[in-house]
């Protein structure tokens, strides 16, 4: 029997706040979160550098990492959106989109849901392609690009740590 789909969550987005690298250092403080983000907690100034660098984007193009939200409860749940990607190796010079999540949120929609109002925010700013870089071994984020619709088109063996990564990309 064919189930309908399920609705994705209501989830909202702001431009990271000063107060919000003190949420995302207290969301991602969990092992499982950082596995495949250098697998220990980010020291608070990495968030205080990252969410002044998302405000700096999306006042120079329009979309950023936002914050996500539960709206039930206003709590900070994680980040999701786009910027340009970081690193002199993989899709130098292109958007790449992402999300993460605290672990309490995992599991409900939230990622999918976010990312996919990220898109709209991307699209509306002129972009016409994403990518995302997700872990080989991350599954649930390699299941968030299926369910947006991405298509692999690269593996990439990242040159610290030597994992395997796989390159999504999107047209939006």
């Amino acid at each position: 029997m064919n189930r309908p789909p399920q609705s994705l969550p209501v989830v909202e987005l702001r431009v990271p706040t000063d107060e919000d690298a003190l949420n995302w250092h207290r969301v991602f403080d969990h092992p499982d979160v950082m596995e495949f983000h250098g697998g220990t907690s980010a020291e608070l100034s990495v968030y205080e550098e990252l969410t002044a660098r998302q405000r700096l984007h999306d006042a120079e193009r329009g979309f950023c990492l936002y914050t996500m939200l539960d709206p039930a409860d206003g709590a900070v749940i994680g980040f999701t959106g786009a910027q340009p990607w970081p690193h002199e190796w993989g899709p130098k010079g292109e958007i790449e989109i992402g999300w993460r999540l605290g672990r309490a949120y995992w599991g409900k929609g939230y990622a999918t849901a976010a990312a996919q109002l990220a898109l709209e925010r991307v699209r509306k700013a002129g972009v016409r392609q994403v990518v995302a870089m997700v872990d080989a071994r991350n599954e649930r984020s390699l299941a968030v690009t299926r369910r947006l619709g991405m298509r692999r088109a690269e593996t990439v063996v990242t040159p610290r740590g030597k994992r395997t990564a796989y390159c999504h990309r999107l047209d939006v």
